[in-house]
């Protein structure tokens, strides 16, 4: 698997645990997270981020 191939599923992975999380979680709401969100959040974005300017730079 690529570079690029992994950063897409790990970024994807870190999406699909926060939103279980989310699902299941009775403190995380849209404007506030509990500690455990908060750190699938920051995973999910820091690789959203990490992915999204790899697309960038490639065009």
């Amino acid at each position: 698997m690529s570079n690029a191939a992994d950063l897409y599923r790990r970024y994807q992975d870190a999406h699909a645990a926060l939103r279980a999380h989310q699902a299941d979680c009775t403190a995380c709401t849209t404007t506030s997270r509990c500690r455990t969100g908060q750190r699938l959040y920051e995973a999910f974005a820091r690789l959203q981020d990490a992915y999204l300017n790899r697309q960038k730079r490639q065009r």
